[in-house]
């Protein structure tokens, strides 16, 4: 771990309810008729304007310090049951949302649940499905159409600096 850089002791908390909004947000921003729920197995449900599916999105979130930004974004396999479930009694598609904040870089991925284990078939023999961020993973991701992304670029204007974990 980067010892120049200390985060919260809410930050898990914090950077979840930031993935859930940012994706709500961009897809508002698209003509998605959204909202935020608070169910076990989603966090969003979406009516897809283009699709005209219900998309309901676990968003899985997480902050990468430097020198682990390709590090996978792993989603347990007891999570899957879960949204199967939420989707079921909500009559929508299971979607994940990954969101990686990773130096000066937020990257976001959306993707159906059907297409995430197309992508990673050795999944169910497996503790975990394990979402890859290296760069072949991303270059990889960037010619997937159903890999739904858009990315947000970060720079620190006026800042602490010099501080005691800073």
């Amino acid at each position: 771990m980067n010892d120049k850089v200390r985060k919260s002791s809410r930050h898990s908390k914090i950077v979840g309810d930031f993935g859930e909004s940012l994706v709500l947000y961009w897809l508002s921003k698209h003509g998605f008729e959204c909202a935020k729920v608070d169910h076990t197995g989603i966090d969003l449900i979406a009516n897809n304007r283009f699709t005209h599916e219900v998309m309901g999105i676990s968003v899985k979130s997480r902050t990468r310090l430097e020198g682990t930004e390709t590090d996978t974004v792993n989603i347990p396999a007891d999570d899957f049951k879960k949204i199967d479930d939420a989707c079921r009694a909500f009559m929508c598609k299971p979607y994940i949302a990954v969101v990686v904040d990773a130096k000066d870089t937020i990257r976001v991925f959306i993707v159906s649940k059907e297409h995430l284990l197309a992508l990673y078939p050795e999944f169910p023999q497996k503790a975990n499905c394990y979402w890859k961020m290296s760069p072949t993973d991303l270059e990889k991701y960037d010619k997937d159409e159903d890999v739904k992304a858009f990315e947000l670029k970060t720079k620190d204007g006026h800042w602490w600096v010099g501080g005691p974990g800073l």
